[in-house]
């Protein structure tokens, strides 16, 4: 029996049948309209002249496959960008697209399910399935993530034969010049780097200028086009600013008074900000022959920067500092940053003080965390701090020594036989460090000096953190821990066959630990190769992140572990702060109960900035150094094989520790095979061998500071010249592989 329909005295109106439309979960079309009100017959010719109307009345609008939705409604699937997380949690999102230029574009609620590998972070773009919620908002569930925005373009701007304007891409990845619109061009002068939209699609792309950075001869320019590469937020808005030039220093009042003891801050010659100072002596407890009683004050950032405030939003979008050669882009503003949470000497400052006391051996017996209210006896560099443990003492860490260094170094060897007798891994990577003329340009590029006053500093470091998440730990408090997972088996597998390839043995243990690196690493000491091995060791390690989950931290062979003492530059140390203050009861700007729940969602937003800022440092670095070497093309240098690809040869250089390529079409002439197991390219016929590890000299073909990239030819396997070769390691020499590569 046929379903009974209306008549045409029980049709809806306009407005019901658009707020069916609107509170349906999914698109829909007449189809979908007729059924829900039972509409047959002559009803449907009916409904489709109303439904007509309603989109020439500009309510409604038309889709694919003959679907319709209320008017300014979003599709239901589409690409967001992540705009923020805000106080709740929620990550936030907004179209990509907006075409209502006067309204502001609706808000998009990212649903936020665990999965796998990196969680998307601020600027991330989403392809993502809607569903309207009203009020001009939406749920949203991914489908696929995309990465970062990549609408904007940075090159220079140069000008072509005819004298029209072209963009050349910052982007290595970016092969072909875009041409610039004309009348589009932003008053751009040839050599400039600019910021570019671009407009059109596929053969016919050209681009439009939106904002000048500066010139490339200027080095000020190199740090700011990596920082516009990244999406690095400069701008702090004008409320945090507010916010923090009202803020005034803390008073002693209910904290305890800490200013008799000589805590000492020591950093780096080029620091600006200090936020922890430190302080040991002879523990006097006769139980504890040989211990120490030890000090690390930190800053007392969550007094100023309240849960959910001003600053702390801004705060919590960038998530960390982000350290340049030539600048900072900070997570507070400069009047907290350099002023009220900066540890200066002789001036009082709030703080937030781990007091410990560890044996003779290095482990913590015990610790208590207190509100102060200090004042720094000195600022020290690592040099200084150095040279007088090497009887070097100037006027300043002359009257010091006996008082505050030479303890410092008695608790740091303590603290150093935990570490060793833990079985860390330790390795020392080295960095580079760009050294300015007086004029501000690049005058070299330097491995930068490791001390034992830099693991000083560190072990103390490591000890407030232990302490901290003990603390944490024992009262059942949220704790943002520091997450260092153990190698992948995919990652474990790979670094076996490369070590392998070098003449080294990775153990087949059934649980790994750090100690079997450490075994590997005292191997290579004894060789020419201990860098490559540590480099290898490194590219296999898990990513460390935030997390509130408890999964211990690999590298340094410690259940639980939270970073503490870096609250002015690293948004989880404030939030280990706020959780200290409201468990032990020190005052106000604690933690509060909803931020806790929050906890998940900030983890993995926070370690995705982390990351976006260290590749920023990197791409910064690169560009500082391919500026510094582009007047040396031609030059040789010496290095090693670093990598080994099928397209060609990575080479890190011993000057200045840059890394470069060395592409296969630059390789004598030949096939060759590319090894991925013993990390190599042979020649079939000429037997030439390049591999990992390898010590070779280079020529420095090509240093492009526009995308930091260096190129080169290797003078080995030239001409007669046989340096590198060898006899084919493949166990089947003479069989050509798919990977070959023939080139003349």
């Amino acid at each position: 029996m046929p379903r009974r329909t209306t008549t045409s005295q029980e049709r809806p109106t306009k407005e019901q049948i658009l707020d069916y439309i609107e509170t349906s979960t999914g698109r829909v079309g007449k189809r979908e309209i007729a059924r829900a009100f039972r509409l047959g017959g002559p009803d449907r010719i009916w409904l489709k002249s109303v439904l007509k109307e309603l989109e020439q009345e500009g309510q409604l609008e038309r889709h694919r496959g003959r679907k319709v939705s209320r008017a300014g409604r979003l599709p239901e699937v589409t690409v967001i960008r992540i705009s923020y997380i805000d106080e709740d949690g929620e990550v936030v999102a907004h179209p990509i697209s907006w075409q209502d230029e006067d309204g502001d574009p609706p808000t998009i609620y990212l649903a936020t399910a665990r999965r796998r590998g990196p969680a998307p972070g601020i600027g991330d773009r989403v392809l993502a399935r809607l569903s309207f919620t009203g009020d001009d908002t939406y749920d949203a569930r991914a489908i696929k993530f995309l990465g970062p925005d990549m609408r904007q373009l940075l090159g220079v701007f140069e000008r072509d034969d005819r004298g029209k304007g072209i963009l050349r891409p910052a982007d290595r990845r970016q092969k072909y010049p875009y041409p610039v619109m004309p009348g589009h061009e932003g008053g751009a002068q040839p050599g400039e780097y600019v910021v570019a939209e671009p407009l059109g699609s596929g053969r016919n792309q050209k681009a439009r200028v939106i904002e000048l950075i500066g010139n490339v001869d200027d080095p000020k320019s190199i740090s700011l086009v990596a920082i516009h590469t990244h999406g690095l937020p400069v701008e702090f808005p004008p409320e945090a600013l507010a916010q923090a030039e009202r803020a005034e220093p803390a008073e002693l009042d209910e904290r305890e008074d800490l200013r008799s003891i000589p805590l000492v801050t020591i950093d780096g010659a080029d620091a600006r900000d200090f936020d922890d100072a430190v302080f040991a002596e002879p523990d006097l407890d006769g139980q504890n022959e040989g211990g120490w009683r030890i000090i690390v004050a930190i800053a007392d950032v969550a007094w100023y920067v309240r849960h959910n405030d001003d600053l702390d939003r801004a705060a919590r979008e960038r998530g960390n500092s982000a350290y340049f050669p030539d600048r900072v882009v900070p997570m507070l503003p400069e009047k907290l940053s350099n002023d009220l949470c900066s540890l200066r000497p002789g001036e009082d400052r709030a703080c937030l003080a781990a007091d410990m006391r560890i044996n003779a051996t290095g482990n913590l017996l015990s610790h208590r965390f207190t509100r102060g209210l200090m004042r720094s006896a000195a600022r020290l560099t690592y040099d200084q701090v150095q040279a007088a443990r090497d009887s070097a003492t100037d006027d300043k860490t002359r009257p010091l020594m006996a008082r505050v260094i030479e303890p410092l170094f008695g608790a740091y060897a303590s603290l150093a036989k935990a570490r060793d007798n833990r079985g860390t891994l330790d390795l020392d990577i080295p960095e580079r460090q760009v050294l300015f003329r007086e004029d501000g340009w690049i005058d070299r590029i330097v491995p930068r000096a490791r001390y034992d006053s830099h693991r000083l500093i560190e072990e103390f470091m490591i000890a407030a953190n232990v302490a901290a998440a003990e603390a944490l730990h024992a009262k059942k408090a949220p704790v943002m821990y520091r997450v260092h997972e153990q190698p992948s088996m995919g990652d474990v597998e790979t670094l076996r066959e490369s070590l392998a390839a070098l003449g080294f043995k990775l153990a087949r243990a059934g649980t790994l630990r750090p100690s079997h690196f450490a075994g590997l690493l005292a191997q290579a000491a004894k060789t020419e190769k201990l860098q490559i091995v540590s480099d290898l060791i490194l590219r296999a390690q898990s990513k460390a992140v935030y997390s509130p989950d408890e999964k211990g931290h690999f590298g340094l062979a410690l259940r639980r572990y939270c970073h503490f003492t870096s609250p002015i530059r690293r948004y989880a140390d404030l939030l280990v702060h706020r959780a200290l203050i409201r468990t032990m009861k020190l005052g106000d700007g604690g933690l509060p109960n909803e931020a806790e729940e929050t906890f998940v969602e900030v983890g993995e937003q926070i370690s995705a900035t982390e990351r976006r800022a260290a590749a920023a440092e990197r791409n910064a670095l690169d560009r500082f150094t391919s500026a510094y070497l582009a007047d040396r093309v031609g030059s040789t240098f010496s290095g090693r094989i670093s990598g080994v690809t099928r397209f060609g040869l990575f080479i890190c250089l011993d000057e200045t520790g840059a890394d470069g390529f060395v592409p296969i079409r630059t390789l004598p002439w030949d096939h060759y095979h590319h090894d991925e197991t013993l990390q190599s390219l042979t020649g079939d016929q000429s037997g030439l061998v390049f591999s990992l590890g390898q010590s070779v000299k280079a020529e420095l073909l090509e240093a492009e500071p526009r995308t930091g990239s260096l190129i080169f030819s290797l003078l080995e396997g030239r001409g007669n010249s046989r340096s590198v070769a060898s006899k084919p390691t493949s166990r089947h020499p003479g069989k050509r592989s798919k990977r070959r590569r023939r080139h003349g």
